[in-house]
């Protein structure tokens, strides 16, 4: 086995380890058994992890804008995680990774830096068949096990998780701004605008790497805000998806009833 070059020696034992008939998951019992009905076996849990110093960006007090250079550092960040993910499911031989999670953590050593961890279950097919995406990579799939197994009944298969970042300033209201609408209903514009703007960023990326990799569409579609540790007027709008592709199968619509029996 090939060690990957940017994977700590701790991981290739690990991986050896798991090249030998034992197999790690985080998946469910009702997943593993909808992921095995599915024509694919787990080989492997996997992760990825980077440790970002996120740098500082200027911002106008009365100015709603994006802060590019925090944008940046959220998605890179992000990628080397996936990147050394991905990783160690190639040193699997795996075809994909399945029930894909993105965590963010701060530590109390540094509120400037970050951990960014990407994991979940890497699965090859039976058959022998390759699933890797249009990249040759292995896919990645944020979708659960019930829903990884429903996809493929469609005639469709993953082809990478994707995303789009947006870090954005959302401007403070002036004084008589904040007076003029007291005690009335009234919509804030430059608060409704400034959001409206910065999801859109993020959605249009998320759709550009979709594009990227000749996906047809994105499934379980979400967008998560959060403030970090920047304060309640800067946010990360974070669009999150699996790209997927139709397939050349003939697709089988799944019976409601064989989801239901097996999750009770």
């Amino acid at each position: 086995m090939t060690q990957a070059s940017d994977l700590p020696d701790a991981t290739s034992h690990r991986l050896e380890e798991l090249e030998h008939g034992l197999f790690t998951s985080d998946l469910s019992v009702n997943e593993f058994l909808l992921v095995k009905h599915a024509g694919f076996h787990p080989v492997g849990f996997v992760m990825g992890s980077s440790i970002y110093h996120i740098g500082i960006q200027a911002r106008r007090w009365g100015k709603s804008q994006e802060l590019n250079k925090l944008t940046e550092a959220m998605y890179n960040a992000r990628e080397l995680a996936m990147t050394r993910m991905e990783e160690e499911a190639d040193e699997l031989g795996a075809d994909g990774v399945v029930g894909v999670r993105l965590d963010v953590n701060y530590y109390e050593w540094g509120r400037d830096a970050a951990e960014f961890i990407a994991m979940g279950t890497a699965v090859k097919a039976e058959d022998g068949t390759s699933y890797r995406n249009s990249l040759g990579k292995p896919f990645t799939s944020d979708l659960s096990g019930q829903d990884f197994w429903t996809l493929m009944q469609t005639g469709h298969r993953p082809q990478a998780l994707v995303m789009g970042t947006c870090v954005f300033h959302i401007a403070h209201r002036g004084l008589a701004q904040t007076l003029g609408t007291v005690g009335q209903n009234v919509e804030l514009p430059n608060f409704t605008q400034a959001l409206y703007e910065a999801r859109e960023l993020a959605m249009t990326r998320m759709q550009d790497e979709a594009n990227r990799l000749g996906a047809t569409g994105i499934v379980g579609v979400r967008l998560e805000e959060k403030s970090h540790q920047w304060g309640s007027h800067t946010i990360e709008f974070l669009a999150l998806g699996t790209g997927v592709t139709k397939g050349t199968g003939e697709a089988s619509l799944p019976v409601p009833t064989t989801i239901i029996s097996l999750d009770h």
